[in-house]
């Protein structure tokens, strides 16, 4: 998601409107508008500050990607991970183990 796509669905969420955004963050309307259409894709840091300003956000928000977080694995799938790990299976045979499986299953045996 851009920049621009970024302060669109904040702005969107907020039930701001364009103008109103503009206005209260003292920038020019069609210049904030050409951002959210993605024309500018590289502005200022004032700029951003002034928006994310107005927004409640931080300007990292808006500069970069949101992390997912990753999924959470189970106790039990940590335990047997941790028992192929010492019963000596090798990354790589645990890798071709899986490969089988999935082979196995598209062949459906």
């Amino acid at each position: 998601m851009s920049i621009g796509e970024r302060i669109r669905k904040l702005r969107v969420e907020q039930k701001l409107s364009l103008t109103e955004l503009a206005s209260r963050a003292s920038v020019a309307k069609s210049y904030l508008s050409s951002v959210e259409r993605d024309l500018q894709m590289n502005p200022s840091i004032q700029f951003l500050t002034k928006i994310a300003s107005v927004l409640n956000v931080s300007v990292e928000s808006l500069i970069a990607e949101p992390q997912k977080s990753p999924e959470m694995v189970d106790d039990e799938w940590v335990t047997l991970a941790k028992e192929a790990m010492e019963s000596g299976i090798s990354k790589e045979q645990f890798r071709e183990f899986l490969e089988f499986q999935k082979w196995k299953k598209q062949s459906g045996e």
